[in-house]
């Protein structure tokens, strides 16, 4: 019958989505278990520039200028300002006075508010402006509005393993949540939400500093490092290679960021990725605009798909690299296609087997359970793993554990969403507010 037509290769289907993801997952986990150490290099080789794309940032940008300045105080900081209708611009001008190294680049309707791309190719352009060294000792770094870098960051990526290496071309180095200890994230919020609220961004962190980073340690073993905005680093002249390559730096994409890295990798540049040192950035607290900025980055990848064809034609690429970038390309849709598998698919055919429409035997009908339970448990390690990190006790690493197979699961909710976004053709990049900005005004209401 077609019903058991269309469950047989439903299952089929399933035993390959499985393993390919199994095999997908015991390599980033062999990787994840090995830390590579770089040896830190003398950050006075370079002369460094720290870009900070800001729109609407009020609420963050004084304490983040401060901290950069504080910690770099030899780094060229540029601030960009994105049109913001808040006080954000304000701010920076009055922290420039006296400052040489404290650069605002100010962007204006109707040019702005295009995207964070669009803000890092003027920032690029201001740089290279003033910078008078040579290209390939000048580095820029990407720091979010709400990041926090690490001291030892800058020492760090001038190592010989990283910029100390003229072909490497870009550094990303680790993300974690600044907030991940905060017991009442949530102000004025009951005891209740504000739970809600610290596991929400427990999850967040376990998340980056776990399959992320796994994954980004995998991508080094085969060359395909990607960047992820927030603690990316690049050398002057790549960019200025790509700027003659492409006409400019920065795609118009929702993920500009991995954009950027595939695009270097393609020239030729060798990526990195460091776990010796960090970016901070505040976590979300809110289900609500979790979900909104993982849908726009789930919708970013999607439109990444139309560098697959150059990937695969480059003989840049070793045949791993290509398998692995591919992968991620095709995650997303992935999902969408193993949430039919794995969702409704077995749950009709059981109610026909139980009904007696169809015959099927036990095994039949418990298979697409079983893959099902097998994907949930696949996500308990990186539970294990974060504990090593964070030292946390045994019965609390298991809660995280448990928190974040359901976690983990979202994901099928943003692909569907970032799906019927570009069915829709929406693909508009909007800044998600920070977790301050719901205390007071029109966003309150949201919450």
């Amino acid at each position: 019958m077609i019903w058991e037509i269309v469950f047989t290769l439903g299952s089929l289907l399933g035993v390959f989505l499985a393993s390919v993801f199994l095999v997908y997952l015991a390599g980033l986990i062999r990787v994840h278990r090995r830390p590579l150490t770089y040896l830190p290099g003398d950050p006075g080789q370079f002369g460094w520039h720290l870009a900070v794309p800001c729109r609407d940032e009020e609420a963050v940008i004084g304490r983040t200028v401060s901290d950069l300045r504080e910690l770099f105080p030899h780094a060229h900081l540029w601030v960009i300002d994105d049109a913001s209708e808040d006080a954000t611009a304000a701010i920076v001008q009055n922290l420039t006075r006296g400052d040489e190294r404290l650069h605002l680049v100010s962007r204006r309707l109707p040019d702005a508010r295009t995207g964070k791309g669009d803000a890092l190719n003027a920032a690029v352009d201001a740089i290279t402006a003033f910078a008078g060294g040579d290209p390939d000792l000048e580095i820029v770094g990407v720091v979010d509005a709400d990041g926090r870098l690490a001291p030892d960051a800058l020492a760090v990526c001038a190592g010989p393993e990283l910029f100390g290496d003229l072909a490497v071309g870009a550094v990303q180095v680790e993300v974690r949540m600044i907030n991940r200890h905060d017991p009442a994230p949530r102000p004025g919020a009951g005891r209740f939400r504000n739970l809600l609220s610290r596991i929400l961004i427990r999850m967040q962190d376990l998340e980056f500093r776990g399959p992320i980073a796994a994954q980004q340690a995998r991508r080094r073993e085969v060359g395909t490092v990607a960047m992820g905005g927030n603690g990316q680093f690049t050398r002057l002249s790549a960019l200025h290679d790509l700027q003659a390559r492409l006409g400019r730096i920065w795609g118009g994409s929702l993920v500009e960021d991995f954009e950027l890295g595939a695009f270097l990798l393609l020239a030729g540049w060798e990526t990195e990725f460091t776990r010796d040192t960090y970016v901070e950035q505040e976590a979300l607290w809110s289900m609500r605009r979790w979900m909104a900025q993982r849908t726009r980055w789930t919708q970013g990848t999607m439109q990444c798909l139309k560098l697959m064809p150059s990937v695969w034609a480059s003989p840049r690429f070793a045949d791993r690299g290509v398998l692995e970038i591919s992968y991620f390309l095709l995650q997303p849709w992935l999902n969408v296609i193993g949430s039919l598998v794995f969702i409704p698919l077995p749950i009709i055919y059981t109610v026909l087997a139980v009904t007696g429409v169809i015959d099927a035997p036990l095994i039949l009908i418990l298979m697409p359970f079983l893959y099902v339970l097998l994907s949930f448990a696949q996500h308990w390690v990186w539970g294990i793993f974060y504990q090593r990190d964070e030292k946390a006790g045994v019965w609390r690493t298991a809660g995280w554990s448990l928190v974040f197979i359901g976690y983990i699961h979202l994901v099928i909710i943003t692909s569907w969403k970032a799906l019927i976004r570009m069915i829709r053709g929406q693909g508009g990049w909007a800044k998600t507010r920070r977790n301050s900005e719901t205390l007071t005004g029109p966003v309150a209401k949201e919450e």
